[in-house]
């Protein structure tokens, strides 16, 4: 258990040193001069050479990539340009925005998905599988934003019976909170639902097939107990690895949703960012979700050898 988890902690580290250099490396990409290119036309020389000096571009690069890196590792993601502000604490005020609305979108994604697979992989060729995966493709099918607005369309302007968008944190009101996250949640979640779904019903087929699921079944078990107590949870591994995909999928289904929507995230943010051109808050915000996702990754790993002991071993 403890190489286990050394290897999979060593690998994310890995991969956050590649990310961290992309993401330093993402302001060199801007064609031309990042500050002549945040500022307008109209903008005098001098005003150029005091955005570069703030931005430390007058450094050269080594130098400016340890500076980078030293702030990074303090925590410190640079001053906002557009909001006069510390990044981190930009980021940090709309993180629970955004982990409501993907947190809710997962649980939904998670449960029916689950459910939807399982009772397809039941009814193996039969009309509830059919249906089951026809609906799954359709929604792997439809892009988020179109589904988006069609769900304003129909659910805010004709029912009216929800928000076309904004947000209520649920510290102010629990019901405004579910009115304002459930239309944005069910549009990047029905997405994911059809992902989660196929890959339990292929999980559940090789799972149900097993010589002790057979056993079970001939000792005279329910077939609850022989689904749910024997085949769902040896099905889990490959799910549990989908569901991890799907949790990164639906962070950054957060950055268009949030826009659609109205909502005071961290996708939005990101957004803003690129459209004004305020790099230190787009390299924080992709920096910041890319731990986000490898925490969830790594969460994902360490279930993997709750669910499976012979994990343990490897």
């Amino acid at each position: 258990m403890g190489r286990f988890l050394i290897r999979r902690f060593a690998g994310a580290a890995v991969v956050l040193l590649l990310v961290s250099l992309m993401t330093f490396a993402m302001i060199w990409l801007v064609p031309g001069d990042p500050a002549s290119a945040f500022l307008d036309a109209s903008a005098t020389p001098e005003q150029v050479a005091r955005l570069r000096v703030a931005l430390g571009l007058d450094k050269p690069l080594p130098l400016q990539m340890a500076d980078w890196y030293g702030r990074v590792l303090r925590g410190d993601l640079g001053q906002s340009i557009l909001l006069n502000r510390s990044v981190a604490a930009a980021l940090v005020e709309r993180l629970p925005v955004t982990l409501s609305l993907a947190g809710f979108a997962l649980a939904f994604a998670v449960i029916f998905g689950i459910a939807a697979g399982t009772v397809a992989a039941v009814n193996h060729d039969r009309w509830p599988d059919q249906a089951v995966m026809t609906i799954a493709l359709i929604g792997l099918s439809t892009p988020e934003f179109w589904l988006g607005l069609v769900l304003i369309l129909v659910f805010a302007v004709q029912l009216g019976w929800l928000p076309t968008g904004g947000f209520v944190p649920i510290v102010e009101s629990p019901t405004g909170w579910l009115r304002t996250i459930l239309l944005p949640a069910l549009t990047i979640g029905l997405v994911q639902v059809g992902f989660i779904a196929r890959m339990t019903r292929a999980s559940m087929l090789e799972a149900l097939g097993q010589d002790f699921v057979r056993t079970a079944d001939a000792k005279g078990l329910s077939r609850f107990d022989v689904v749910v107590r024997h085949g769902l949870p040896n099905a889990l591994i490959p799910i549990l690895t989908v569901i991890g995909i799907v949790a990164g999928a639906l962070l950054g289904g957060t950055v268009i949703i949030e826009q659609v929507f109205s909502i005071p995230g961290i996708g939005r943010l990101i957004i803003g960012a690129i459209a004004a051109r305020d790099f230190p808050v787009m390299q924080g915000g992709l920096l910041f979700l890319a731990v986000i996702y490898l925490a969830v990754n790594l969460t994902v790993d360490i279930l993997y050898a709750v669910v499976d002991p012979r994990v343990r071993l490897t």
